[in-house]
């Protein structure tokens, strides 16, 4: 299998603002794509997309193509499980919506400190073994957003996982937070097969600063960004699949080019990646990978992802005037909850995986923005 696999979370729109608004025909062309150049593994979950993304799968995918000549990894949504018998009726929901009989890989959602507490408590690792037993998933495990001796005690107590899937790229890999390194070296020790996330880290890898950019561009003016990023994942030993969410088919070809002609990074390459992230981490005020878990429950319906990018906008070119424009007509549109509207409920913050202290930068960014005179 080749390493690329094509991750059903940021997919094509013809509203950009709108994430139910998914441009299907683009999309198939780029599914249709992506197998004839030899790649095979389609990544969705529940909640992607609004809800959309497992019926994305089905329509693109499943409809269109041979079962056998792709492979298909769902994930069961931790977060609202409330009880034992959800995770049949929710996983019975989701073969429903993707049109399939069975998935490849199948993964306990977004564990951490508090799903790993529901699922210990509703019995998700017993569930997701009886779906092995019955063949109705392939291959089980999970992917985690926490600190690596979580995932030490996780892999430790529950030896019948065989995957987990890390977010790992060349910013985060010694972040305190997100711990890349440490989590994948945990992983590694416990033998299990990894599946890297977020390697372009929501495409914020792929748009630099420029002094980082140029850095790159020293060493090889040719390669794009995101090629950087794709190829630092892919150096990993133990690793079989590395996710992207790809949006145009540019990105597409770009990425399929990258592992294509996959090479290590040598010693040279390696000192200016690495120089490129100290430079991209001083210049990045709030580290969003806009991935939308935040928004799915906010009771305001604030667009986090969206006033985070402007407010990064902002910070990193000093271009506040223009980022206030921005936000403010969207804060603007109906149905659309300003900064300023957070009731601070916390919900959002549960469902960061990059654990982020949202309110306070709502506050920030709504003190920022407001403040703006033209």
């Amino acid at each position: 299998m080749k390493k690329l696999g094509f991750g059903l979370m940021r997919l094509p729109l013809k509203n950009k603002e709108d994430l139910t608004d998914i441009d299907y025909a683009h999309l198939s062309e780029m599914v249709d794509r992506f197998l004839e150049g030899g790649f095979s593994y389609f990544d969705t979950a529940y909640p992607y997309h609004k809800g959309l993304s497992e019926t994305a799968a089905r329509k693109a995918l499943v409809e269109r193509h041979p079962r056998e000549s792709f492979l298909l990894a769902d994930k069961m949504p931790t977060f609202i499980v409330e009880k034992s018998d959800d995770y049949q009726r929710i996983f019975d929901e989701q073969l429903e919506k993707c049109g399939v009989e069975y998935f490849d890989y199948y993964l306990l959602h977004n564990l951490g400190v508090l799903t790993y507490e529901n699922s210990l408590k509703n019995g998700g690792f017993e569930f997701i073994q009886k779906l092995k037993e019955e063949g109705r998933a392939k291959r089980i495990g999970f992917s985690f957003h926490d600190k690596a001796e979580l995932l030490d005690e996780i892999l430790t107590a529950h030896p019948c996982v065989e995957f987990v899937q890390l977010q790992i790229n060349y910013v985060d890999w010694e972040d305190s937070v997100i711990q890349s390194r440490k989590c994948y070296e945990t992983a590694r020790k416990h033998g299990k097969e990894i599946i890297i996330m977020e390697p372009v880290k929501g495409g914020a890898l792929a748009n630099l600063p420029e002094d980082a950019e140029n850095v790159l561009k020293e060493v090889n003016p040719n390669a794009s960004p995101a090629s950087w990023a794709m190829r630092y994942a892919e150096s990993f030993e133990g690793v079989s699949v590395v996710l992207s969410g790809m949006t145009e088919m540019s990105q597409l070809e770009d990425n399929m080019k990258t592992s294509d002609s996959f090479r290590q990074l040598n010693a040279d390459e390696m000192r200016a990646i690495e120089q490129a992230g100290e430079i991209i981490r001083a210049t990045t005020a709030i580290s969003c990978t806009a991935c939308q878990y935040c928004v799915d429950d906010c009771p305001k319906n604030i667009p986090i992802p969206s006033y985070f990018g402007m407010f990064n906008q902002a910070k990193k070119y000093n271009n506040n005037l223009i980022q206030s424009i921005y936000y403010k007509n969207l804060a603007g549109a109906e149905g659309v909850g300003s900064a300023s509207e957070c009731i601070e409920c916390g919900l959002c913050e549960d469902h960061c995986p990059q654990h982020l202290p949202i309110i306070e930068h709502l506050k920030e960014l709504h003190k920022l923005f407001e403040s703006v005179e033209r």
